[in-house]
């Protein structure tokens, strides 16, 4: 897959319709203010931090929609007002290929967006995707992993239909914590 899309998600009462496109060069900003946030920083190991680390990390969206390797979304409130929306997260499905049964997704909200019910939503939206475009091709599984210490992505994990299926060994120093493993095996 190397055509990106978007993905839109619909309203609830409680928060907007969220649309899901593709990391573009006009979200940079909003992209390092999100990772001024001291708890996405300690999930990533290359946050970035100026405008250069920023547009070198939407090329690298880019070029994963060109190879098929990582298919990042851009996760926008599409609420109505004056200024155009800004990203308030990502999700991303990683590793999909033709023949291969499982995939990885992984997602991340801004602070200003958490509590919102954009995580869940923006990942019911990926998977359903996913499953739909890639089911053809073999695709049975998804698996969405985390560290033990982040409740808040077991709660969207489970929230999302992703039960947990075991636990990871730590494997410092890029993963100094045990994980959680979530998957989600595509409708039958």
């Amino acid at each position: 897959m190397n055509t990106p899309v978007q993905l839109h998600v619909a309203a609830t009462p409680a928060a907007p319709a969220l649309l899901l496109r593709p990391w573009c060069t006009d979200d940079v900003a909003a992209l390092v203010q999100a990772f001024q946030d001291p708890v996405l920083r300690r999930s990533t190991s290359a946050p970035p931090e100026s405008e250069e680390d920023g547009l070198r990390w939407v090329r690298e969206q880019e070029q994963g929609w060109a190879t098929g390797s990582r298919l990042a979304f851009a996760v926008l409130e599409t609420a109505a007002e004056a200024a155009p929306p800004r990203p308030v997260g990502n999700v991303v499905l990683k590793g999909v290929a033709p023949g291969r049964p499982s995939a990885e997704v992984g997602y991340w909200t801004a602070a200003h967006a958490r509590g919102r019910g954009v995580a869940p939503r923006a990942l019911e939206g990926v998977t359903g995707w996913a499953f739909a475009a890639f089911g053809a091709d073999g695709l049975e599984t998804l698996e969405l992993l985390h560290q033990v210490d982040n409740a808040a992505s077991c709660r969207v994990a489970e929230k999302s239909g992703y039960g947990l299926d075991g636990i990871l060994p730590a494997f410092p120093p890029v993963y100094p914590l045990d994980g959680h493993r979530h998957v989600r095996r595509a409708p039958a």
